[in-house]
């Protein structure tokens, strides 16, 4: 039996570099094997799955619906290897690469400070950051940790829970110069209200009065899908915008935004996670980077 799951891993390295190069002669090259050792090894796997992986053109290889379905977990399966190994080898002094994923404005503003203190406890790591508001496929393989905000699908997932975010309406100095100051919810139905595009939001604002929650659609001529650049827009003046309060506390703070309605405002909150691939042989380097998350940001977020 060992044998044989040596032989399925050694099988999958092979067809991961069939997809990494894109072709049986670079997988070839890049594992020191002949071409037609490689085409063999794709064969046996395709017969023993009964399942055609790859459709092979004079210019190209495509993977069939069952041929990415494998990548993944080949992909996975050897990540998960290595790393258990990894863990075990260097759990004194974690090192190796952990990729993160974060929104653009929360990355920014709330996990790039704490990197260099991360690096400077944990030299042999390296952080591979991305930020962007596309969320990455964890369990895909596209990134070992990312950060969610609002509720959780349902998965394998692991989630360890950093903090949670309020909401805050805002507006410039200038623009309420301009257009006034809105006294009560009714009043931005006068006002330039700027929105997400997300697919899942809608112009509607939550409120509170008297106990009693209620709802408002508001209606703008600019909407955009991140927070960052609703409050590029709300400091220049052009309109009113609803964000997550970690967006603008240094900008109230310094003038260049006002608070707006924060009598009405209901109290909304969506958790912030960190959610990667849990386990027993969950890599050092991925714990110690979770860890220092919860340790530095639970404690600033509220």
């Amino acid at each position: 039996m060992a044998r044989e799951l040596a032989d399925i891993s050694g099988e999958m390295e092979v067809f991961n570099a069939v997809v990494r190069t894109g072709s049986l002669s670079g997988a070839a090259r890049a594992l020191d094997l002949t071409p037609s050792a490689v085409s063999r090894i794709i064969t046996r796997i395709e017969a023993r799955l009964g399942v055609r992986l790859i459709v092979r053109t004079t210019r190209s290889l495509i993977l069939t619906p069952e041929g990415e379905g494998y990548h993944r977990a080949a992909r996975r399966i050897l990540a998960d290897m290595t790393e258990a190994e990894a863990s075990i080898a260097d759990q004194a002094a974690p090192k190796g690469r952990i990729r993160v994923s974060a929104a653009l404005g929360h990355g920014r503003r709330s996990v790039v400070p704490l990197l260099g203190g991360f690096v400077e406890r944990y030299p042999g790591i390296l952080v591979d950051l991305s930020l962007t508001d596309v969320l990455a496929d964890v369990l895909g393989g596209q990134a070992d940790i990312a950060i969610r905000f609002g509720p959780l699908l349902d998965s394998p997932l692991t989630a360890r829970k950093l903090g949670s975010n309020g909401r805050t309406i805002v507006a410039s100095p200038a623009y309420l110069s301009r257009a006034g100051v809105p006294r009560s919810p009714e009043d931005l139905l006068e006002h330039n209200c700027l929105n997400f595009n997300f697919r899942r939001a809608e112009p509607i604002w939550p409120f509170r009065r008297d106990g009693a929650d209620f709802e408002l659609t508001v209606s703008g001529n600019v909407e955009a899908n991140n927070g960052e650049t609703l409050v590029h827009l709300a400091q220049q003046g052009v309109g009113i915008a609803r964000v997550g309060s970690f967006h603008v506390e240094d900008d109230i703070v310094e003038g260049r935004l006002v608070r707006l309605l924060d009598s009405f405002n209901p109290g909304d909150t969506e958790e912030i996670n960190a959610v990667f691939v849990g386990g027993g042989i969950m890599p050092a380097r991925v714990r110690v980077f979770v860890d220092y998350l919860v340790e530095h940001m639970a404690k600033s977020s509220g």
